[in-house]
């Protein structure tokens, strides 16, 4: 049996989720690596597949952008979806042998492992004819979406167990009028848990497709600690032989050391500035490219990021560290969205002005004197 690593990943935006499975499928065509099996919630985003049609979007942009939803068109199989947190994601990125290199076959397989999982929580899931994905009445519980280049898949499926349902109303799901969509959460009154979950469907996948699983920790432990005034965030430049880009602080979590005590380090040593660095509920996962970290390009360094924030606003002068960095600089929210070049530093963004919104005081002004 052939081996399948399985990972599973934390919140990944789609952007770090196509790299990844470019990066993964370009190794794999080369037998590089072995098969995957990536696990992972998307940050919220709907998708077009190929010949998809732009119509089964309901919702106008401004909308969809107020509900911190991003909007792509991709290269899988399939017409319009969602993704989002509370949806279990997963990407096979598989090379088919022989006598198994038939699409239709695959995604057959694929809804296969989703039915027999949901069947061992008591839910009666099926086919739908030629409409692809897994129903469970005339409700769509799991989207297929597949794309195969030289034998090797990628994309997949996603799984609906605590999803927000009231996205699905933006679209025409996998572009079928008059259809509807649920969640393992609405029909059992409550989800299992999402390990246990993936749990089961690897039990499923390893016997369809006739895999040895074998899961993969992440590489790297990372932290990334945003430092802001109350309505400015500070970022910092590298320096030109580490990249010249501008970013958050962002460390390595030390053997033996806590993210929250990375955290503190990795401020004090980056920017001088002293303090007890608070958590933001997310926990990212990207694939780092491998000249970042002087390795070769087969190596995978697969990152898990933990964020944090602190106010220091009234910590004087920043101090960037200058074998690191060779500046550092306060942008409005809209300036460093602009400056940034990773979609993870994006998304910490986001979730720390909504966290700094939701505890603004009513009559706080959003204007900053200088």
């Amino acid at each position: 049996m052939r081996a399948l690593d399985v990972r599973r990943l934390h919140r990944v935006t789609y952007e770090n989720g196509m790299a990844m499975q470019e990066r993964l499928v370009a190794l794999r065509q080369k037998e590089a690596i072995a098969d995957q099996l990536l696990f992972l919630e998307h940050t919220p985003v709907i998708t077009l597949g190929r010949g998809g049609d732009s119509a089964n979007l309901l919702a106008p942009a401004e909308i969809i952008a107020r509900e911190g939803i991003r909007f792509f068109e991709t290269t899988r199989g399939g017409d319009i979806t969602y993704h989002g947190p509370g949806q279990l994601v997963g990407y096979p990125i598989l090379h088919l042998g022989e006598g198994r290199r038939d699409v239709r076959k695959f995604v057959t397989a694929l809804e296969e492992v989703i039915i027999r999982t949901l069947a061992g929580y008591g839910i009666d899931a099926h086919r739908a004819g030629g409409n692809r994905g897994v129903w469970t009445g005339n409700q769509k519980i799991a989207a297929i979406g597949v794309r195969i280049a030289r034998w090797v898949t990628s994309h997949g499926f996603a799984l609906n167990l605590t999803t927000d349902l009231r996205h699905f109303d933006f679209i025409t799901p996998c572009g079928l009028p008059g259809t509807g969509v649920t969640s393992m959460e609405k029909l059992l009154g409550g989800a299992p848990p999402l390990q246990e979950v993936q749990d089961r469907i690897i039990s499923h996948f390893v016997t369809v497709f006739e895999r040895q699983p074998l899961d993969r920790e992440h590489e790297l432990q990372l932290v990334k600690v945003l430092v802001h005034d109350g309505i400015r965030v500070l970022l910092l430049r590298r320096t030109a032989t580490r990249g010249a880009f501008w970013q958050p602080v962002t460390g390595r979590i030390e053997a033996g050391e806590s993210a929250a005590a990375a955290a503190q380090r990795e401020l004090f040593e980056e920017t001088g500035v002293t303090g007890s660095p608070a958590p933001i509920p997310l926990r990212q996962s990207f694939l780092i490219d491998s000249s970042f970290v002087g390795a070769a390009d087969t190596d995978l360094f697969f990152a898990d990021e933990t964020a944090f924030h602190v106010n220091a606003g009234v910590e004087g002068a920043i101090r960037p560290n200058p074998e690191e960095h060779d500046e550092a600089r306060w942008f409005t929210f809209p300036e460093a969205y602009e400056t940034i070049r990773w979609s993870d530093d994006r998304e910490a963004l986001e979730q720390l002005e909504r966290l700094m919104r939701e505890s603004a005081p009513a009559t706080t002004s959003n204007r900053h004197d200088e």
